[in-house]
């Protein structure tokens, strides 16, 4: 399974999902790109796009896109406030549809 991290997650938060490939939005050189389209360019290389974005589910309209999010919801964007949250991406990972948002929180 392919993840995407967006870019305002810190990079290093892609150590801690192991037996998955991981890339950043910067890695995949598309820093900058507005949601709509980071989507569509997601949507062809990645599985699941995790995000800590709590509005993209309500500003774009998922369904039309092949690609799952995960919304990230913690007190910060920052990797101490973050990496609790990985165990319940990890089970929401099996579970994670195409076209749709899952909030995981602490």
């Amino acid at each position: 399974m392919k993840l995407l991290l967006d870019e305002c997650i810190d990079r290093r938060l892609a150590r801690e999902f192991v037996g998955y490939e991981v890339k950043t939005v910067p890695q995949m050189g598309w820093a900058g790109v507005k949601d709509a389209q980071l989507l569509a360019l997601a949507e062809s290389e990645f599985d699941v796009f995790i995000t800590v974005d709590r509005n993209l589910s309500f500003q774009q309209n998922l369904p039309q896109f092949d690609v799952a999010v995960i919304v990230l919801q913690a007190s910060s964007n920052r990797l101490t406030d973050l990496k609790p949250l990985v165990p319940k991406v990890l089970v929401v990972l099996a579970t994670a549809a195409k076209g749709q948002a899952i909030t995981v929180t602490a």
